[in-house]
């Protein structure tokens, strides 16, 4: 049985051009997706009806969502996908403490959270015995995890274990340094302003000397990644732009 026949997702976001997106993505892949504007809906709807998978906004009025997980665990195993724009280790912990299943950082692509939706449903339908072949759960989960790792001119990022490989030898990455790399990583050719790299990095409104902090921060970085850091071949400079990873 195709999972996508039956299966219902609450997307639960308090940004409504983020839930009409994510609706729209995987509406398109023939799951039937409801929407919950904050915690308190997300309860209700539940207490109407089940779901065979939650993508739950950690930043939400009313209740939160790591608060909101935890009543979730009380009335449902359905798999949480924790959506957030912190992305500390400490924000990780929190989610998968209170419940989740998953953790998927923003900004996201639309493939790496449809993949990460597959999995989670494909594995929850063989434990609640709709589908058999275990096989099939494994190949799913290996497509994730390679899925996760963004390799490039020697660099090997693995997000999910958020380990950073220079040639096979692991590199010593701050926090900071690490979701640099990695947002950078991921777009590769694309131009982030500083503005754009602090607000998406720090989760921090940009202000007046935020541009210093990114450019001590992506100087050390370069220490780290770079053959010649004052020649940087890997993240460059676009004049009056911002930086750019190759």
């Amino acid at each position: 049985m195709n999972e996508t026949e039956t299966s219902r997702i609450l997307m639960v976001d308090d940004n409504p051009e983020i839930r009409e997106v994510v609706n729209i993505l995987l509406s398109g892949e023939g799951y039937e997706v409801e929407e919950a504007a904050d915690g308190l809906q997300a309860l209700d709807k539940l207490s109407q009806g089940s779901f065979d998978l939650i993508i739950l906004d950690v930043m939400m009025p009313n209740l939160g969502g790591y608060q909101t997980c935890m009543e979730i665990r009380k009335i449902s195993n359905a798999p949480v996908l924790f959506l957030s724009a912190r992305s500390q280790v400490e924000d990780k912990t929190l989610g998968f403490s209170s419940g989740g299943d998953d953790y998927l950082p923003k900004p996201f692509s639309y493939q790496e959270l449809l993949s990460r939706v597959k999995a989670l449903m494909r594995r929850y339908q063989v434990y609640q015995g709709k589908e058999q072949g275990q096989q099939e759960l494994d190949n799913m989960e290996k497509e994730q995890k390679a899925q996760s790792v963004i390799a490039f001119s020697g660099i090997e990022i693995q997000e999910h274990q958020e380990r950073v490989l220079q040639n096979g030898v692991e590199l010593d990455l701050t926090d900071l340094e690490f979701a640099i790399l990695c947002l950078l990583g991921k777009n590769r050719g694309q131009i982030f302003s500083a503005q754009h790299l602090y607000e998406s990095v720090w989760q921090e409104p940009y202000y007046y000397g935020a541009a210093n902090t990114v450019m001590v921060h992506i100087r050390n970085l370069r220490k780290k990644i770079e053959e010649d850091p004052k020649n940087p071949k890997l993240i460059k400079n676009v004049w009056g732009k911002g930086y750019r990873c190759e």
